[in-house]
């Protein structure tokens, strides 16, 4: 490495910095099939009441177990797809193991990539949210087993004080 020339090293730089950082195996496609082929563990979540088409739609799954329940970058499993116009439509979210899961759905109305008034949630098991607290593992935790476990999730937007699902 001591004889490389100034133009060597600015060759491995360059190829350094061309070459992508390795994807988080842990992001699924917005296209996986997994849901359709079956046998490894996933959910098929149904994601219903968007109050609009705009933005992007992130479906996060928890566990296995709670202990890391909605603590930032320690989900299991996650798929981001554009909304695309749409209100409601599925997404297969493929899983590591079997195991109970916390599935948590967001909804980033602009697109920012932040959490803003106006962007929507909602979990597995659609517990009643509040804009003062989480629901708890033991409220959403779903089992799941080999093959595609279904479950439907309700967003729900801030109106005021209150949070519910829209119209």
């Amino acid at each position: 490495m001591k004889n490389l020339n100034k133009s060597s090293w600015l060759a491995l730089i360059l190829i350094a910095a061309a070459t992508p950082a390795a994807a988080d195996p842990r992001i699924a496609s917005p296209n996986d099939s997994t849901c359709a082929r079956g046998g490894s563990p996933a959910v098929l979540v149904h994601v219903v009441g968007l109050k609009n088409g705009a933005g992007t739609v992130r479906v996060q799954a928890y566990g296995p177990g709670g202990a890391s329940f909605l603590q930032k970058g320690k989900w299991a499993a996650r798929v981001d797809v554009p909304a695309g116009g749409r209100r409601d439509f599925d997404v297969c979210l493929p899983l590591p193991a079997a195991g109970d899961y916390a599935i948590a759905v967001r909804h980033d109305a602009n697109a920012n990539k932040k959490s803003d008034w106006n962007d929507g949630a909602g979990f597995s098991h659609n517990p009643k949210l509040s804009i003062l607290g989480r629901p708890k593992f033991a409220q959403t935790a779903v089992p799941v087993q080999r093959g595609t476990t279904r479950l439907s999730v309700m967003m729900n937007y801030r109106s005021g004080l209150t949070v519910g699902p829209v119209g």
